[in-house]
């Protein structure tokens, strides 16, 4: 029988009441490994109300104490990497080495919160008028949701979202991604062993319907999103409508520009790393490239060269290059992503739909795709394919390169390969997206920096790392102090805190 998996709330894994259940696939087989509950509308309220009840009593808990929660879960993280790694490829498909480095970049902002002595602190001012003091303090809010998604099962639930919560005073009820849970929920066992206290923390899997409660429940004060456009621009809608704070990270469509100085084939390698590493299936892949015209044959012939290369293989193998994409459903919706790609006259390089895994047929692999001389009219090089395609746009120079990146309705990153300094700059300078690369095909900051997507790939204000992360989970609270003078008090009856004391 299929293991059923629990849910998180008090500091206790519970059985659920539902009837419906998601099935968690081994990636690489296809097998059904585990169940995971689609939790009911009060096994949800609950978890908020565990949260509510859990933050009293941690709001007072001094942030030192705090601090010291995040270190023990730091030393546990970095006890289980291997154990992380191979449970997180299992259940999503990324290599070994991409699943290792989803738990690191975990352990990153754990690290990040185990600074917030530093970071949290606020300013002062002092004389500010005549005998009067300001100074202003971080607190936390009170209950935060975290609607993670599936690409990233322990860097964005237990990486971007809860540490930053909890340190900073917040509870937090984390919506873990429904097909693959188990990372998360290793993660939060870890998290509870390291002393965190019951109700501080809270995990369940529902239902879109059911998570619709979170966004405009009471008792949460902000909500943390990370998924599709049309999903983030409702949960901003509907959870600032509500008065939530709302941070929503969502699509992508990121280029790099080639230009004609760029060392061919180290370029190219950086290409192939960005494209389809973790096959694809993250919002900072590099999908698309716009090549200058004079060098675009050597170029595409080189990629599509290293493209060949890439070994695939069960994810947790670690000479696996390339993994399955994490279920059957994603793989026939990039799969069509392919077909329409042929149907709007985008010319075949490569193409990974025939590609098959000796022992692992049930497997849900597809191969490096590329596609050549993709224009501005056609969709596949506009909108997000989410998968191991990778989309060759020819331009004439650099002006018409920084035109066509900066026309997408996304902005998550951006990079240019050259090496003319003056370029460089310009495109810096110039272009519009959130993050940007010099000869880096993944421009992601670390964990002390904002990952800050512009346009249609992020709506809300504060960004998740870095001092934004903080900010979003606290609110400043200023107080101006004035102490009384001897001209105040002359002529005043006052008593004293030593008489008081005397008296009682």
């Amino acid at each position: 029988m299929t293991r059923r998996l629990t849910y998180f709330v008090d500091g206790e894994w519970r059985q659920s009441a539902t009837q419906e259940w998601y099935p968690i696939t081994n990636s690489s087989t296809g097998e059904v490994i585990a169940e995971a509950p689609r939790c009911t509308a009060e096994e949800v309220d609950g978890a908020v109300a565990a949260a509510v009840k859990a933050f009293g009593p941690w709001r007072d808990t001094p942030l030192p104490e705090r601090v010291q929660v995040m270190f023990r879960f730091k030393e546990r993280l970095e006890a289980n990497v291997h154990d992380l790694a191979v449970l997180l490829s299992t259940e999503m498909g990324k290599t070994y080495a991409e699943a290792r480095g989803d738990v690191l970049k975990s352990i990153e902002v754990v690290e990040l919160a185990c600074a917030l002595p530093m970071t949290m602190q606020g300013d002062s001012l002092m004389n500010v008028s005549r005998g009067f003091d300001t100074v202003t303090y971080r607190e936390p809010l009170g209950v935060f949701v975290g609607i993670a998604p599936w690409n990233f099962p322990a860097m964005i639930p237990m990486g971007w979202m809860t540490p930053l919560a909890v340190t900073t005073g917040n509870t937090f009820v984390l919506k873990a991604a429904s097909f693959v849970p188990q990372t998360a929920m290793r993660m939060a066992e870890l998290l509870h062993d390291a002393g965190l206290p019951p109700g501080v923390f809270n995990l369940v899997t529902c239902s879109r319907h059911e998570a619709e409660r979170l966004l405009t429940h009471r008792d949460v004060r902000g909500v943390s999103f990370v998924g599709s456009r049309s999903v983030g621009l409702h949960v901003y809608a509907t959870a600032s409508a509500a008065g939530k704070r709302v941070q929503a990270l969502t699509e992508a469509k990121n280029h790099a520009l080639v230009l004609r100085d760029a060392p061919l084939r180290a370029t190219a390698q950086r290409v192939i790393n960005s494209a389809f590493g973790c096959a694809g299936e993250r919002c900072m892949a590099l999908p698309v490239v716009a090549v200058e015209e004079s060098i675009a044959d050597d170029f595409v012939a080189t990629v599509a060269e290293l493209a060949r290369d890439r070994k695939l293989g069960p994810a947790w193998d670690p000479a696996t290059e390339l993994g399955p994409l994490v279920n059957e459903e994603h793989r026939d919706f990039v799969t069509r992503w392919i077909e329409k790609s042929v149907g709007e006259g985008a010319v075949p390089v490569l193409d990974g739909r025939t590609v098959e895994v000796p022992g692992y047929e049930g497997g849900y692999f597809l191969g490096p795709t590329i596609f050549d001389r993709v224009t501005q009219d056609m969709a596949c090089g506009r909108d997000e394919v989410f998968g191991p395609v990778l989309y060759i746009k020819r331009v004439k120079d650099f002006e018409e390169g920084i035109r066509i990146i900066n026309e997408s309705e996304f902005a998550n990153g951006a990079s240019i390969f050259t090496r003319s300094g003056h370029h460089a700059r310009e495109f810096a300078r110039r272009i519009d997206a959130g993050m940007v690369g010099i000869n880096v095909g993944i421009p992601v900051p670390i964990s002390a920096f904002a990952f800050s997507g512009h346009k249609g790939s992020f709506f809300g204000d504060l960004h998740v790392m870095g001092r934004d992360g903080v900010a979003f989970f606290t609110e400043t609270k200023a107080v101006t102090s004035y102490w009384f003078d001897a001209a105040d008090l002359k002529g005043d009856k006052v008593g004293t805190w030593e008489g008081t004391i005397s008296r009682t």
